[in-house]
């Protein structure tokens, strides 16, 4: 697995934070040889345990230590059984931390402290994505949206009429990143290899747990009307598109359909387009 994960290129008005920042993920404990399987991920039942909290901030593994916890070492150990990393324990510190980035094998990771060679305890935790897709959006229909900080105020409405966003939010107890946004199906402009990852200027966006984030286009997918395109009529166009975004961690990607319909004019640049969820 690899861990010197690339430095993620993006804009911060990329990231819309919902919930907190930070997310707990419950373990089950062994402190005295005895399972703690309380679920409340604060890593002991009565608070005294040497491992307080396992959790996931943004990309980051956080291991909260009791104040008078007598460990050294910290190992944290992948689903596949090799050690991922192992961090000293300054005295008198009570917190120690694994940057996992978007690159790495979800699953069930093992935290183990130790005193010496002698383990004191360990949790079990889940790190494991799950991306969904909410919304998709267009500037005519969400002008309240950062389209100028994203596309820039040099860009024209024409522009930004042509492009969208896809919102989508992880559920999940670990990061991930979308490296691939593509629309398919019934939009006038439908691209099914945009350039690059299909999102403007950045070639993937991180999605901590918890976090609900706006993903930007960059393939004018409901631009100008192309051959295989559905346009815009006085009567109205009606059809159906589907959302896909690829994800880093698992290579997995989500879909979701929409029902879009085309109404109020021949031209696109000045259609009332209506989407609703499929």
């Amino acid at each position: 697995m690899t861990r010197n994960n690339p430095h993620i290129s993006r804009r911060n008005v990329l990231r819309t934070a919902t919930g907190a920042a930070l997310v707990s993920v419950a373990g089950c404990l062994n402190t005295d040889g005895d399972s703690d399987t309380s679920g409340d991920g604060t890593g002991s039942p009565d608070g005294q345990g040497p491992l307080q909290q396992v959790a996931v901030e943004a990309t980051t593994l956080v291991v909260e230590l009791s104040p008078n916890a007598d460990v050294d070492q910290v190992n944290l150990i992948q689903p596949n059984g090799e050690l991922f990393g192992t961090r000293d324990v300054a005295a008198g510190a009570q917190q120690v931390s694994f940057e996992i980035g978007t690159a790495y094998e979800p699953g069930e990771y093992r935290v183990i402290a130790l005193k010496g060679e002698e383990t004191v305890t360990e949790s079990t935790t889940d790190i494991v994505p799950e991306v969904q897709i909410q919304d998709v959006g267009l500037y005519r229909n969400n002008p309240d949206k950062p389209w100028d900080e994203v596309y820039g105020d040099t860009e024209t409405d024409r522009l930004k009429n042509g492009e969208a966003f896809v919102t989508v939010t992880n559920t999940g107890t670990g990061p991930n990143s979308i490296v691939e946004l593509v629309f398919s199906g019934d939009v006038p402009n439908p691209i099914e290899d945009p350039r690059g990852s299909g999102m403007f200027e950045t070639e993937q966006v991180a999605v901590a747990p918890g976090e609900t984030v706006d993903l930007f286009s960059n393939s004018f997918p409901f631009g100008s009307e192309s051959e295989k395109g559905m346009g815009c009529s006085p009567e109205g166009n009606s059809g159906q598109f589907t959302a896909h975004v690829e994800t880093r961690v698992g290579g997995n990607v989500v879909t979701k359909e929409f029902d879009v319909e085309y109404s109020g004019s021949d031209k696109m640049s000045d259609c009332e387009v209506t989407i609703t969820g499929a």
